[in-house]
């Protein structure tokens, strides 16, 4: 008889208020970084990235009184697993009304896990134009990179097993606002 895996929350790492204080701080190290906001563009992955690329955008709106031009960007047909993928994938609108060419620009996801999102991503951004930098901003960084690609800003570094995923929970996507650890347990 075959056991039967559940996934299950093992730990809530981030409440709505640690969320927000994260975010806060990644805003102000990019202003720092980049010496203000000049040519300074923000792109969020879908689905996640791109409220918390809008939830950044107010806060360096607050910071600098400066509303900074925010990008929305669907990888799905630049995935490396896409042959594998057993169900028709569906493809949303990437939507960067604004160009990228000789622009700096901060690529923001929930979590940084393997990389493979992330080199999508830039594979995507490369095509659309060319930008003088792209850098990288993710809410959660939990490690266990197969590709060599790291974040210039991280709201919270989560070691975590490969049992383990990280539930990125927002009231825009998700009716929560949170971040949980939940795991696989056989039954």
């Amino acid at each position: 008889m075959s056991k039967a895996i559940n996934l299950v929350d093992k730990a809530i790492i981030m409440d709505a208020q640690a969320i927000k204080r994260a975010l806060t701080r990644v805003a102000h190290e990019i202003v720092e970084r980049n010496k203000g906001v000049g040519d300074l563009t923000l792109v969020g992955i879908r689905t996640r990235g791109v409220p918390l690329a809008q939830r950044i955008a107010e806060e360096i709106k607050r910071i600098e009184g400066i509303e900074l031009p925010v990008g929305v960007l669907d990888i799905t047909l630049y995935r490396d697993d896409l042959s594998t993928l057993a169900y028709q994938p569906i493809v949303h609108e990437t939507l960067i009304p604004f160009s990228i060419n000789g622009k700096k620009i901060v690529l923001i996801d929930d979590v940084l896990f393997t990389g493979r999102t992330v080199r999508a991503a830039l594979d995507a951004i490369i095509d659309i134009g060319r930008p003088s930098a792209i850098q990288l901003a993710v809410l959660i960084d939990r490690g266990h990179r197969e590709l060599p690609i790291r974040a210039d800003y991280v709201g919270k570094n989560v070691p975590t097993s490969s049992r383990e995923i990280v539930s990125v929970q927002l009231t825009s996507t998700d009716d929560a606002e949170q971040v949980v650890i939940k795991e696989f347990t056989e039954e």
